[in-house]
């Protein structure tokens, strides 16, 4: 999926969330992604953080943020 389109459905779930502060906001796009998203498209979301995020909202990124964190701690 085109990572400007992953972006822009994070951020979609992000501002679902934003009204309750920007950590439990992250905690609950984190578990949304994890429950609702392909595991493709998590990853693709992680790289594109790792590419530098570009168009992430802040919630979005730190959620992506601890996706990535767990992709590194499972492939250990």
């Amino acid at each position: 999926m085109d990572e400007r389109r992953l972006t822009t459905m994070a951020n979609q779930i992000g501002a679902f969330f934003r009204l309750q502060g920007e950590a439990v906001a992250a905690a609950s796009v984190e578990d949304h992604m994890r429950k609702y998203w392909d595991p493709r498209m998590r990853g693709q979301i992680v790289d594109h953080l790792r590419a530098g995020g570009e168009g992430l909202e802040p919630a979005v990124r730190a959620a992506v943020a601890r996706l990535a964190r767990d992709a590194v701690s499972s492939t250990r």
